[in-house]
Order: C-alpha cells, then structure tokens, then sequence
C-alpha cells in the first residue's frame, strides 16, 4: 500500500452523492453572508442535478471500469454505481465547485483544487479511467453554470436590490 493511497481513498469516500459539497454549502453561505438554507438547496439541487445526468450517460455509453478489463493492478475501491463514463465523482465535484465558487468568488481555487483531488481520486483508486473524469467534470462544470444562469435569469427581490433601485429613503 502506496502512502498516498489512504489521502486518495478519503478523497474518493467524501465525493460520494456530493455530500461534501452540501455539507459545505452551508459554512460557504454563513463566511459570504448569503442565506444558508436557500444556499444548501441550491448546492444539492445542483449537485444532484449532476449526478443524474452521469448516472444517464453511463447507462448509454455502457463502458466498463478499468478493473473489469486491466487485469492488474487490483483497485483500491469497488464500491461503485453503473459503468465508467463519465464519472459521478467528477461531475458532483465541478458542480459544487462552481456554485460554491459563486456565492464565494474568493474561495473558487479552494473549491476547483478539492473537485480537482476528488476527481482524480477516482483514477488513483482504479475505478475511472482519465477520460471518464475530464468529460465528468465539463458536465459538472456545464451544469453548475446552468444553475448561475437561471439564477441570474430571476427576477431580483426586493431585499435584493441594492438601495439606488429601490424607493428613496424618506425624509
């Protein structure tokens, strides 16, 4: 067993469903000072939104896993859902970076390192190939970007509009 093994097994075990992500969705919201509830759905909408796109796409593209077709060596971790392409790790990261990146714009390398080490996880434990996490994480990516459209797409609400749109002060 590698050193690095346990850092890349933890990795890969935090991005599961992208939990993680949620779970920093609502500390994210509390240091940006957005509201934390609206915050956390956001992220697991998005997330999860994800996530079903890939579980779609492995049941089209039908590619195995590395360790059912490299005979050697064994991988780290077999507790998987569906085929290889594109990973779910992947995609859940680079979606949750992305909005975690917009409601913290100063905390967006943080956020693409960690998506970045949790994708990457993937291949290092011997469950995706390199090319399943690349094409995960542009669907990530394109779904979080997605959600900040239609975000930007809403009509804004009276709390949130800054003081020069809304009615003069009285007085």
């Amino acid at each position: 067993m590698g050193w690095l093994d346990p850092v890349f097994v933890g990795l890969s075990v935090i991005g599961y469903a992208g939990l993680i992500w949620i779970a920093l969705a609502a500390p994210v919201a509390r240091l940006a000072r957005r509201q934390v509830a609206f915050s956390v759905v956001l992220t697991a909408a998005c997330v999860w939104t994800a996530d079903l796109f890939t579980l779609a796409l492995k049941a089209a593209t039908g590619r195995p896993r590395p360790f059912e077709t490299i005979p050697h060596p064994e991988p780290l971790i077999r507790a998987t859902v569906g085929q290889s392409m594109p990973s779910g790790h992947a995609a859940t990261s680079f979606a949750g970076a992305v909005i975690l990146a917009f409601l913290l714009p100063r905390g967006a390398p943080i956020f693409f390192l960690l998506a970045t080490a949790i994708a990457f996880s993937r291949v290092y434990v011997g469950v995706h190939y390199l090319s399943d996490i690349a094409v995960g994480a542009l669907i990530g990516a394109a779904v979080g970007g997605a959600f900040i459209a239609g975000l930007r797409l809403l009509p804004p609400t009276e709390a949130g509009r800054r003081r020069s749109e809304g009615v003069p002060p009285e007085g």
